[in-house]
Formats: C-alpha cells, sequence, structure tokens
C-alpha cells in the first residue's frame, strides 16, 4: 500500500522487521493458514519505517536516547519519570503528514470492504517482540473497540509512546536489547465479537510440565484481556493432540473458572461488567468448540514448528473461533530435554494461609509484602513475597525482585503467569482472598511443588531441592513403574523413567476430583437442603449429577492414560473403605457404621452389593468410555480386595454387562493379591485374571494378622516377614508358569530397596513405586 502502510494479508514472517513480531506472524497465518481453516482478522499494519521517520523527522529519537542513555532502570524513581517525560514527549507531537494519510486511507479501504458500524483492535507489534528467546509479554498497549478515523489515529499514537512505558523499558535492558534497535509497529485489526460470547488464550504444550501431547485452553466471557491480564479465574481445558489427530473425542481436563467479570463494549471503547452467578457455574465454551480450537492450534504449531502461545476470540453473532494473536512459546520449549530433572520437595508442613493455581513447579519463601497498587512498589525488596490482586506489565521491575508471586486473580495464562515462568519463579495465581489473609510483613512459604494447587504456608518451611541426571541411566533388571493417584502431576511425572504406571488409584480420584459421594448423585433429587447447598455449584455445569461423577472421573483416568500412552496404566477399581465412603459429601447417610472397616464393605464385595452396583456400573462407564471412546486402551482395570473365587468371577461377569469384556479391545482385567486366599489359590484366581499385581499393605496384614492402622504394634508390621514372602513367592510363581501378568503396586519396595531386590530374584515382572524413589530404587536394582 505504501512504505508505511501494508495490509496484513500482505506480510509473512520474512517481514519481522519491518512490522514487529505479532504483525508478521498474524499475517503470515493469514498467507498459509486460511485455506487449512485457521481463522485470522484482517487489517493493516504501520511499518518501522513510519515509526523511525516520526521519532527522527521530530527530533525525538536523538532526544530519546540522550533520556535513556545514563537511566539505571533499578532506580524505579528514576525510570518512572525518564518513561513519563518520553510518553509526554511522543503524545505532544503530531504525526508526520504522510503517515496521517497512509492510516486514514487505509481505513477507509477496510470501511469499504466492511461497511459501517465495525469497529478495531490496535495493538502494539515490536520488531524484537514475540521473538522465541523473549515473549515481551504485554510491554505495549492494546486497544479495544475503536471506532471512526480519529479514534483509530489517537490510539495509534498511544500506541507508538508505549514503546516507553516503564516496563518496556526496563524489559529490554534485562533481556539485552538496545532501545534504538527496536521499533513499533501498530496493527489495525478487525474486532471479533467475543463480547457477546467467550475468548481466551491457549498453548500447545502444558505450560508447567513441558508434556507436549496437549492443547492447554483458557476460557472466559467477554474480550480476551480480562484472561490476558489476569483479572478473571478462566475455564481451563486439556485436549488430547492424539485424540484430535484420531478424530475422537479428545479433552482430557476440565476446570470450572468462577469468570466473576467480563469486558464489553461501552459507548466508547469497553468496560467490565460482573457475570451472574448461573453464567459463571457453566462452561464459557462447548467440548466441541474446545476440541476445534485445539485443531486450529495444532496447524499453527505444525506450520511454526515450535510450541505456540495463541489468542483466540468466539465471535458472538456468527458463532465463528478466530485466532487473533500467535507467538513462540518462551519458557519451556527452551529448557534443555530431560537429561536433568529438578524436584523441590517439602520437609515440613504448617497451617495453609491460601491457595490457588500453582505456576512452576518450585517452591518460594520470604517476607510477604502486600501491596494494593504500583505506587506502593518501593516496599518490594529484593527476596520479598510479593502478593497483590492481580498484576500488569507494569509491574514487572518489581516482579524480578520478587522470591514468589501471589494474586488474587487470574490463571494460567495471565501476565503474572507467564513472567513469573519467565523469570523462573513460583507464583500462585486465582487465590481469591490472598490479599486479606496475607499479612503485609509475615514470613511465608510459597509451595508451587504439590500439583495443579499451590499452597500458601506460614512461616519460612524446610525444603530441598532434588536434581536427578537422567543422561546415563543403566538398562533397568525389570520393569519400573509407578503409583500415581494424582492427576494433577502426570504430565510431570511421565518426564522420569520408567514403564507406565502400575497402580492408579481410582478413590484418589473420586475424592480429589469429585468429593461426593456417588449414591448422592444418582439419588439428587431427594437430598437434604444443606448437602445440596454445597453440592449445587459443583455439578452446575454438568447436564446431570451422574454425568458430573462419569466424566470427572474419566477425566482423571485418561489425563494419566494420555501421560503415560502407550505405556500400560492400571487402574484399581475404587476401594474406599465404608469410613473413608462416609467422609465424602453426603456419604454418612448411604454407609454402615462397622467396628473394622478395613476387612469389612470394600473391593469386590461392594462391587456386587445391591446398595453399591449403581455406583460401580458408572466407574465402569467412565473407563469404557475411556478406552473405546477416546483411544486409551492402554488403561488395564485392576480389582481389589476379592475374598473368593466366586466373587472374582461374578466382579468380571458384572464388569462385561457394563461394557468392559475382558479382552474386547484388548482390555486386561488384573486382580490385586492381597490376601492370604489369594495367593493360596493362586491358580484358581487367574483361571479368571489376566494376572496379579500383589498389594503388599494389606496382604503383610492379613497374612500376620495386624491391624496396620493400629500404632500399638506398628513395630510388628513388616512386608518381608518370612510368612508374608511365602505368599508372595507362590503369587509370582504361580503368575510365571501360567505365564500371566505379576507385579508389585504395594508400599514395601518404595520403603525397602532389600524387598525390591528379593522380589526381583523371585522373577517378579515389574516393581511399582512412589514416583519420588524410582530413580534411586532403579540405580540400586541395575547395580
Amino acid at each position: 500500500m505504501s512504505d508505511y502502510i501494508i495490509r496484513l494479508d500482505q506480510l509473512t514472517l520474512a517481514d519481522l522487521d519491518k512490522v514487529g513480531g505479532k504483525n508478521a506472524s498474524l499475517g503470515e497465518m493469514i498467507t498459509h493458514l486460511t485455506a487449512l481453516g485457521v481463522q485470522v482478522p484482517g487489517g493493516f499494519a504501520t511499518t518501522a519505517k513510519a515509526f523511525w521517520d516520526f521519532l527522527n523527522e521530530s527530533g525525538l529519537g536523538t532526544k530519546i536516547n540522550q533520556r535513556l542513555n545514563d537511566l539505571d532502570t533499578d532506580d524505579l524513581t528514576a525510570l518512572q519519570s525518564a518513561g513519563k517525560d518520553i510518553r509526554a514527549w511522543i503524545m505532544e507531537t503530531p504525526f508526520q503528514p504522510k503517515l496521517q494519510q497512509a492510516i486514514t486511507e487505509a481505513y477507509q479501504a477496510m470501511q469499504q470492504e466492511l461497511g459501517d458500524g465495525f469497529s478495531v483492535a490496535v495493538r502494539s507489534s515490536a520488531t524484537a517482540e514475540d521473538l522465541p528467546d523473549a515473549s515481551f509479554a504485554g510491554q505495549q498497549e492494546t486497544f479495544l473497540n475503536v471506532t471512526g478515523i480519529d479514534d483509530v489515529l489517537a490510539k495509534t499514537h498511544e500506541v507508538f509512546a508505549s514503546l516507553y512505558n516503564d516496563r518496556a523499558i526496563s524489559y529490554r535492558v534485562h533481556h539485552g536489547f538496545n532501545h534504538d534497535d527496536v521499533a513499533l509497529s501498530a496493527g489495525i485489526q478487525q474486532m471479533v465479537r467475543s463480547d457477546l460470547a467467550a475468548s481466551g488464550v491457549m498453548f500447545t504444550m502444558d505450560t508447567e510440565s513441558g508434556f507436549n501431547d496437549v492443547v492447554f485452553i483458557t476460557s472466559s466471557y467477554g474480550l480476551g484481556e480480562m484472561v490476558v491480564q489476569g483479572a478473571v479465574n478462566p475455564d481451563e481445558f486439556y485436549v488430547y493432540k492424539p485424540g484430535i489427530k484420531a478424530n475422537k473425542p479428545a479433552i482430557l481436563r476440565r476446570n470450572l473458572g468462577t469468570k466473576a467479570i467480563t469486558m464489553t463494549y461501552g459507548d466508547t471503547g469497553v468496560r467490565t461488567d460482573p457475570v451472574d452467578d448461573d453464567r459463571q457455574q457453566q462452561f464459557s465454551i462447548t467440548d466441541s468448540e474446545a476440541q476445534q480450537l485445539a485443531q486450529q492450534a495444532m496447524m499453527i504449531e505444525q506450520h511454526y514448528q515450535r510450541p505456540m502461545d495463541i489468542e483466540w476470540a468466539k465471535d458472538g453473532k456468527n458463532g465463528q473461533l478466530y485466532i487473533v494473536q500467535a507467538r513462540p512459546e518462551t519458557v519451556k520449549s527452551r529448557e534443555s530435554a530431560g537429561q536433568k530433572i529438578e524436584r523441590y520437595q517439602l520437609n515440613e508442613k504448617s497451617k495453609v494461609v491460601a491457595e490457588g493455581r500453582s505456576i512452576g513447579q518450585k517452591i518460594g519463601q520470604g517476607t510477604a509484602k502486600v501491596i494494593k497498587g504500583i505506587d506502593q512498589m518501593h516496599d518490594v525488596i529484593e527476596g520479598d513475597v510479593l502478593v497483590t490482586d492481580m498484576t500488569d506489565p507494569d509491574w514487572e521491575p518489581i516482579m524480578k525482585k520478587a522470591a514468589a508471586i501471589v494474586t488474587n486473580r487470574g490463571g494460567r495464562t495471565c501476565h503474572a503467569a507467564i513472567i513469573a515462568r519467565e523469570l523462573g519463579i513460583p507464583a500462585i495465581v486465582g487465590c481469591g482472598d490472598a490479599t486479606k489473609k496475607i499479612k503485609h510483613g509475615q514470613e511465608v512459604t510459597v509451595s508451587c511443588s504439590e500439583g495443579d494447587t499451590g499452597y500458601i504456608y506460614e512461616g519460612l518451611l524446610d525444603f530441598e531441592i532434588k536434581t536427578t541426571d537422567l543422561a546415563n541411566m543403566p538398562e533397568a533388571p525389570l520393569k519400573i513403574m509407578m503409583n500415581i493417584g494424582n492427576p494433577d502431576r502426570a504430565f510431570d511425572f511421565q518426564n522420569l523413567p520408567g514403564f507406565g504406571i502400575g497402580l492408579a488409584r481410582l478413590e484418589f480420584i473420586i475424592n480429589r476430583m469429585i468429593g461426593i459421594h456417588p449414591k448422592v448423585l444418582l439419588d439428587y433429587d431427594n437430598q437434604p437442603e444443606d448437602v445440596k447447598a454445597i453440592t449445587d455449584p459443583m455439578v452446575a455445569a454438568y447436564n446431570s449429577p451422574r454425568e458430573y461423577f462419569v466424566k470427572r472421573l474419566a477425566e482423571g483416568v485418561s489425563t494419566l492414560a494420555a501421560a503415560f500412552n502407550p505405556k500400560p496404566v492400571i487402574v484399581r477399581l475404587s476401594d474406599f473403605k465404608s469410613n473413608e465412603y462416609a467422609n465424602l459429601i453426603g456419604g454418612s447417610a448411604y454407609e454402615p457404621d462397622e467396628e473394622n472397616p478395613m476387612l469389612g464393605f470394600r473391593g469386590a464385595s461392594r462391587y456386587l452389593d445391591n446398595s453399591f452396583v449403581d455406583c460401580f456400573e458408572m466407574e465402569c462407564e467412565a473407563l469404557k468410555y475411556i478406552r473405546d471412546e477416546m483411544g486409551l486402551t492402554n488403561v488395564w482395570a485392576m480389582v481389589p480386595f476379592v475374598r473368593t473365587v466366586e466373587e472374582g468371577q461374578a466382579v468380571v461377569d458384572l464388569m462385561a454387562k457394563f461394557g468392559l469384556k475382558q479382552g474386547e479391545n484388548g482390555l486386561k482385567i488384573i486382580m490385586m493379591c492381597e490376601l492370604p486366599s489369594n495367593a493360596l489359590l493362586a491358580d484358581e484366581f487367574l483361571d479368571i485374571f489376566d494376572g496379579f499385581s500383589i498389594g503388599s499393605n494389606d496382604m503383610t496384614q492379613l497374612t500376620l494378622g495386624l491391624d496396620r492402622d493400629s500404632g500399638v504394634i506398628a513395630h510388628l508390621f513388616d512386608e518381608r516377614d518370612p510368612a508374608v514372602k511365602k505368599m508372595l513367592s507362590m503369587a509370582i510363581q504361580a503368575c510365571k508358569k501360567r505365564g500371566k501378568y505379576i507385579g508389585i503396586c504395594g508400599q514395601g519396595p518404595s520403603d525397602h530397596p532389600d524387598l525390591a531386590q528379593w522380589l526381583m530374584d523371585e522373577g517378579i515382572e515389574s516393581v511399582s513405586l512412589n514416583p519420588d524413589t524410582v530413580v534411586e530404587t532403579w540405580l540400586k536394582l541395575a547395580k
């Protein structure tokens, strides 16, 4: 169009030096990905030449450089003063007539194409921005719902000035960019009417672990700035890439965000409005839309050949999904590939002051500084824990001083999360009320080492950092698997060496992800009001209380299965005792009061009982969906606490009735070998099951006649007792003779490496360990 203006559909990545990373990327996608179904709104961009001519023809370039030459960006007062002066100089200086005319003509061309009533976003795109090694996240300004040429010119002027925001000046210095090497391009892009629908951010990898087989999507109502800024706690979706490629249901996890506010169009510009309770309790996009977004994200990643950070928007008028930005992911993709694993571990606990979504997997501690506004940034010194409502890019100069960051609002793709990852410090976002619960000046420990939920503890707790070098791991003498019950850690733990999951406890997933007694969900209309007051918000986003149970259970198991696919994931069907089931919401109304629940209504006996069979059906339905619909056939089923051969056969028959037919689609059904009767009648049980996984805890207590929960006789509990080992040996030899699977998933091998060695000598096929003992036991057994 001119040397000052280029249409977005005429740009490619080769034009990065002309229009900056953001605008060049938009042009690249329009040019190369539109035909594949990736929709990007059109528009135009001002060029770097337009920016340099504006500065040089007015004499501002020399003046700005002189002002910045001797600036100490760590002196926050001096930084604020310099930034304020430079921005004022730019706003006081009119555009050169040639630039004003070029913008006007390009806008008028858009008007002829789109007709009256359209609005645009005016975005910044720096020539050093969105590079693979520096995100420049939110460093310059963006303006939404801009209408009319006068407003477009005014906002473009402000975008030019925003190259000298305090945070942008500081960021360039700390990332080694010279100020006079970075130009600013303004992108004028047609607005997507997401104010009437939803928008958000997605990454083509898991942002915390770097696991590359998922697309991570955040979504909230209205314009996307609320998600980017961290002003809302958004919905989250993890979508499995191989599932998308196979055209199967691919959503592994959904987390419902509070989405308390939405950004919509005002009379001019934008405004924020509260979201009513009913809408907050629904997901802001459908599963189908999440899968469509993941598909577009995968196309973009494939084109760029690197993990990507993408902003998207749904148009509320035409229902279409659009990509409005795409940039390289700059943190996890730069980490060295899996040679060393660093793990932070708390050695003690204290009172939890607040909790939220964890960013990273580290631990930080220090004196909490509860900051209400940017004017208090001087209170934060090196090593403090920054606690605030939310951050924006202006906070970057103090964020790099913090040992950890805690915010009331925000999700995993917000500004605070992205900057914390870049700085390599732990952050907990979306806490809700951290600024009220944490006292200014209080010493705290911020732990992101315990899964999706991050915890802020009272005091400076003892912790350690364990570094494991995986570069020269010897060959394992047997299959070493892992015991994992928390899906939150699945993507992280799959980085460890191993042969899959030897024990995934369904009751851990039920307790963590569902929390409600299954009978309550099946008999929902008859629940008392005090129970419904707790459960109604939990199930509101689902078509029925029953669907809540099945879908949440499927999400937990499918996350584990996808993380380790194609390695086997052995899922033990629920083995809550009656007292544990009673602790679930509403559970006390449905559970017997047993004197010794450890030996009571549990395992196979419970599944077959008329009072529980409909609950067991839901478990089977979830596993059938994961295997047959999602295609995660690496999931095996394991039946716990089978007292008699007849009971074992009855459970296998019941599972077939509920759609889990042994051998169909490769389904293996194995049994927990944990009672003396299982070892004594091993051959008879192996006529029914595809193998055994030894549960050494129950086998020990039942062989030695111990209550493992009793502290009085705890010293007698030892899996290495000769009687116990005789039982284990009988089970192992029977499986070997029949050519069936034999492993152990009890606590014993994790606690006692000599027991692991004995099991190996006996010829056991696999040992399943707690993740923190995998490498250590592996190395010992390989000697």
